[in-house]
C-alpha cells in the first residue's frame, strides 16, 4: 500500500511539474493566452493551494506580456493608417477587455513567498472599443455599398457576411437589416429540379412527386434553394436533372428448401432399470425415476419469397445561363423484397427456436411492380441527396 501511495504521489507531482513547464514554455514562445488560460484553469480549482503558487506568478507575467503585445500591435496598426486594419484593431481591443474580464473573478491572488497580492494593470477600453466599433461599421458599410454596385452573386454574399458582422457588433446600425435581406435575395442560387423518364416504363406518380419534393431533403441552405416545381416569379440559376435510364423488376420467385432435423428430447419420466431389467430403488426403497429421452424427427420445408428492383440513371448539373452541363454523375439503387416462412411434417420438438418462429408465419402477397419501383426510389433519393451534398453548382 505504501509503495502504491508513493507511486501515485510521484505521478501527480510529475504531471504538476510538467504542466508548469508547459506554461513556462508557452510564455517563452509568445503564446501568452495559452499560458493565461492554463493558469486560470488551475487556479479556478483552488487558488489558495500551495502547489498552485507558481501559476500565480506565471499568470502575472503572461498577462503583462500579452497586454503589452496587443497594445504594441494597436499602435503599429494605427500608424499604418490602413482602413483594412480597423477590424483587427477592434478585435485587439475586445481581446484586451475580455482577458481582463476572465481574470477579475479570481482576484485577489496572494503570493505567499513574496507576501503580496499579484499585480495586474487593468484599463478601461470601453471608449476605444466604441470608437473603433463605429469606425469599423462605417468602413464595412461603405465596402458593402461598393459590393452592391458590382451586381455579382459572390459580391452580394461577401456583402451579406460584412453586414452580418456589423449587425453582430453594432445592432440596428443604419439600414443594415434591410440590406442583409436584399443581399441574401440577390446572392442566393435557385435550382430547379426535374426528372426525365427514359426507361420506356411507367414510373409511379407517387415516386416522381416524392423525388421532386425537395422540402424533405433538407438541402436548402443560406445560398442555395431547390424547387421541385417551377415558380414563374423566380429566375433559376441552375438545373438539376435526374434522368432515369433503366428500371428492372425481377419475376416473383418462390424457393423451397427441405431441412431434416433430429434430436433427443425428454418425453416424460420412466423408472430406472439396472442391467438385468430390474427397477432400481433408492436407500428408502422407493423406485428411482429418470427423464425418458426419445429420438424425434422433423421434416421442415422452408419457403422464401423473393423479388427485386433496380433503378439506374444519371444526375446532371446544368448552368441555365449558358445551357451547359457542369457535371454528370451516375446514380443507381436497388430494393429487394424477401419473406420466409415454413411448413413441417413430423415432431416439431426437433426444431430450433429460429425454425419454430418460421412455422408460425404464412405466405404474404408479393408487392406490386409499382411498389417495388417506389421502394427502390427511396434509396435513389438518398443517393441523390449524397451527390448534391458532396458537389456544388459553383466552385
Amino acid at each position: 500500500m505504501k509503495n502504491a501511495l508513493l507511486f501515485a504521489v510521484l505521478i501527480f507531482l510529475t504531471i504538476s511539474c510538467s504542466s508548469i513547464k508547459n506554461t513556462q514554455e508557452a510564455i517563452s514562445n509568445g503564446n501568452y493566452d495559452v499560458a493565461i488560460n492554463t493558469a486560470i484553469k488551475k487556479l479556478k480549482r483552488n487558488k489558495t493551494k500551495k502547489r498552485n503558487q507558481p501559476y500565480i506568478l506565471l499568470l502575472e507575467e503572461a498577462f503583462e506580456k500579452a497586454t503589452a503585445k496587443d497594445l504594441g500591435n494597436i499602435i503599429f496598426l494605427k500608424k499604418d493608417n490602413n482602413p483594412e486594419n480597423i477590424e483587427t484593431i477592434f478585435s485587439l481591443y475586445e481581446q484586451l477587455k475580455r482577458r481582463q474580464e476572465v481574470l477579475k473573478p479570481l482576484l485577489p491572488l496572494y503570493i505567499l513567498n513574496l507576501n503580496r497580492d499579484a499585480s495586474f494593470q487593468f484599463t478601461n477600453y470601453d471608449a476605444e472599443i466604441i470608437a473603433n466599433k463605429n469606425q469599423l461599421s462605417d468602413y464595412l458599410y461603405s465596402k458593402v455599398t461598393t459590393l452592391f454596385n458590382k451586381n455579382n452573386k459572390f459580391d452580394y454574399r461577401t456583402a451579406y457576411n460584412d453586414l452580418e458582422y456589423i449587425e453582430k457588433i453594432n445592432p440596428n446600425f443604419k439600414d443594415v437589416r434591410n440590406l442583409m435581406f436584399v443581399a441574401r435575395e440577390r446572392g442566393v442560387d435557385f435550382v430547379i429540379v426535374s426528372m426525365k423518364n427514359q426507361t420506356q416504363k411507367v414510373i409511379p406518380k407517387s415516386l416522381e412527386e416524392d423525388l421532386l419534393n425537395f422540402n424533405t431533403y433538407g438541402l436548402n441552405d443560406l445560398w442555395t434553394v431547390y424547387h421541385g416545381m417551377k415558380d414563374l416569379n423566380v429566375q433559376y440559376d441552375f438545373g438539376l436533372e435526374l434522368s432515369l435510364r433503366a428500371i428492372e423488376v425481377s419475376p416473383e420467385q418462390v424457393r423451397e428448401r427441405e431441412i431434416i432435423k433430429e434430436k433427443e428430447v425428454k418425453d416424460g419420466l420412466r423408472y430406472l432399470l439396472d442391467a438385468d431389467g430390474n427397477q432400481v430403488l433408492d436407500t428408502e426403497g422407493n423406485k428411482i425415476e429418470v427423464d425418458n429421452m426419445i429420438a424425434v424427427r422433423c421434416e421442415l420445408y422452408q419457403i422464401t419469397q423473393f423479388k427485386s428492383a433496380k433503378v439506374r440513371g444519371v444526375v446532371k448539373f446544368i448552368d441555365l445561363s449558358t445551357k451547359q452541363k457542369i457535371h454528370t454523375y451516375p446514380i443507381s439503387s436497388a430494393y429487394a423484397f424477401q419473406h420466409a416462412y415454413a411448413n413441417f411434417k413430423g415432431d416439431k420438438r426437433a426444431l430450433e427456436n429460429s425454425y419454430i418462429d418460421l412455422i408460425k408465419l404464412r405466405a404474404v402477397p408479393f408487392p406490386t411492380n409499382e411498389q417495388m419501383i417506389f421502394d427502390a426510389g427511396q434509396d435513389l433519393k438518398q443517393q441523390l441527396k449524397k451527390i448534391i451534398t458532396r458537389n456544388k453548382f459553383r466552385n
